[in-house]
């Protein structure tokens, strides 16, 4: 039993000791199936505070000769397998966790150094007779030990990207490091020696040109999560046991913390939903580690299109993004997808797959990102929210006169980079004109379903503020008379779907005239 080879299972058990955890040991059988294949290659990448940690700690007790954790994982997922003891603590595991190298090193330049003699003094301890030499490799010592014993390796690696991450401009180190890494991995004679290998971090791994670095690996991202998507971060379902148990609301927990889409999951922010059921109180805990910071840098490249994107985010209307110009690497960063592909990785954004479009998933990211805009103080921005401010007055007052030429404005000054063509277009521009209810009101619901169709748009205010503001259904037309729109949230009965809601609801109509290119309003107050 060592610090890197073949560790204790503590880490793990500190998880199981906290008063929430959530069983995900079904992913041990996923990479029981995958031991010794060329499939048994896996660079799971996930944000901070997703849980990263936990499960290679999880993966370490459960194969680490230096343990025996059979009473650990009794009564957990993985105990009603049938080859749950075939694989339990059979394996010699050598566990990274590359941040506390890079924080214990006396000279970042000496890392790969200090890592390679920090596992092989541990490896000599267990094979002193199988490894010869004093200036030998990782790579090599693992080769010699295979070669003499038929002994394999399971090598895990947390924070794999670190140096990618927090040594974006030292070259050098990039390489000594993606070289070690290559060694380790990649080729004929690691396959020899290794059993399982499962790297996870925040990035993916870093490419070059058109492929991976490391192109033997299998990966799993907020991009493409594949089977492992119930794996990241808490399920829907998950969610809803949490919030009965601990007597949470658990639509407010939805908007709060939900909204990552892997595959066909709901995914929330595991560090957000433990430290409401915990607390009790719904605010962003993001914010408690200053994460927003790492967002003002990104945002300061100033990259044609990132504002507008922001904007509109920001808003509630999804972007589309191209993530295949992405090279994993930070330094490379070069044009707007590339910023935002980056902020999906970072769990800033969630990301649809299918779309191809980047969106704002929940509440407790979308003050993250306002606090982060508000640190680049653009001029233009908050002359906007003033623009937009004056909008959402209009709106209570229900002047819709106001309104109309509001919307005219925020359009022609702000937001002429949508070319009007349909309905979709109007609806866009409208979420924009609207940003300001962000502060009052949950982001947008589009389409929300109904006993009789599809109403357009619908704000909810937040909880505190029920009582000062009104929930809106807004119908949007083009090239119609306004009254239609506004007889259509009646005769379909839009607001009948907020039969729950107890405040006041205005209904909103707005049509677009391209002709005349203005904007016609009518508001009422619906009687319930």
């Amino acid at each position: 039993m060592g610090r890197f080879v073949n560790p204790d299972n503590s880490a793990f058990q500190v998880a199981l000791n906290s008063e929430i955890y959530i069983d995900k040991t079904g992913l041990l059988e996923l990479t029981n199936k995958v031991l010794n294949t060329t499939d048994g290659y896996i660079c799971n990448s996930r944000p901070r505070r997703f849980g990263k940690s936990i499960t290679a700690n999880m993966i370490t007790a459960y194969y680490s000769k230096g343990c025996n954790s059979e009473t650990m994982f009794q009564g957990l997922a993985i105990s009603q397998k049938k080859d749950f003891k075939q694989h339990l603590n059979k394996y010699d595991v050598i566990h990274l966790d590359i941040q506390w190298f890079l924080s214990n090193v006396k000279n970042t330049d000496d890392i790969v150094f200090y890592i390679t003699n920090s596992v092989i003094e541990e490896l000599k301890k267990i094979y002193p007779k199988e490894l010869i030499g004093n200036d030998i490799t990782l790579p090599e010592a693992l080769s010699q030990i295979k070669e003499k014993t038929g002994q394999k390796f399971i090598v895990i690696i947390d924070e794999w990207d670190v140096l990618i991450r927090d040594e974006a401009a030292n070259k050098k180190i990039q390489e000594d490091y993606i070289n070690f890494l290559r060694g380790m991995f990649k080729g004929t004679e690691p396959t020899k020696y290794i059993q399982l290998a499962y790297i996870t971090g925040i990035l993916p791994i870093k490419r070059e040109k058109t492929q991976s670095a490391l192109n033997n690996f299998d990966e799993y991202t907020m991009l493409d999560a594949q089977q492992m998507a119930p794996y990241i971060g808490f399920t829907d379902e998950e969610v809803l046991q949490l919030c009965k148990k601990y007597h949470r609301d658990y639509k407010q927990t939805k908007q709060w913390y939900d909204g990552y889409i892997l595959e066909e999951e709901q995914i929330y922010n595991p560090r957000a939903v433990v430290s409401l059921m915990t607390k009790g109180k719904y605010k962003s805990y993001w914010s408690e580690t200053g994460s927003y910071k790492v967002l003002v840098p990104l945002i300061n490249m100033d990259f044609v299109g990132i504002k507008t994107s922001l904007i509109e985010m920001l808003s509630g209307t999804p972007v589309e993004v191209d993530v295949s110009s992405f090279v994993n690497d930070i330094s490379s960063i070069s044009c707007k997808d590339d910023v935002l592909t980056y902020m999906i990785h970072l769990g800033y954004l969630g990301y649809d797959q299918n779309k191809e479009k980047a969106f704002i998933p929940n509440e407790e990211i979308r003050q993250e990102l306002m606090k982060a805009v508000k640190k680049k103080s653009w001029h233009e921005f908050d002359k906007f929210q003033m623009e937009s401010v004056k909008l959402i007055e209009s709106t209570m007052d229900m002047d819709s006169h106001v309104v109309a030429e509001q919307i005219d404005k925020i359009h022609t000054e702000y937001t002429s980079m949508i070319s009007y063509n349909n309905e979709i277009s109007l609806s866009s521009v409208i979420s924009i004109a609207y940003l300001s209810t962000m502060d009052y009101y949950f982001k947008p619901i589009r389409e929300l379903p109904t006993g009789r169709g599809f109403a357009d748009l619908v704000y909810i205010p937040k909880p505190e503020y029920l009582g000062c503001y009104p929930a809106l259904v807004i119908e949007l037309k083009w090239n119609t008379a306004v009254q239609t729109a506004l007889n259509q949230i009646k005769e379909k009965k839009y607001p009948e779907a907020l039969l729950e809601y107890t405040g006041d609801v205005l209904l909103v109509a707005i049509n677009y005239d391209k002709s005349s290119k203005r904007h016609q309003c009518m508001i009422e107050k619906y009687s319930k």
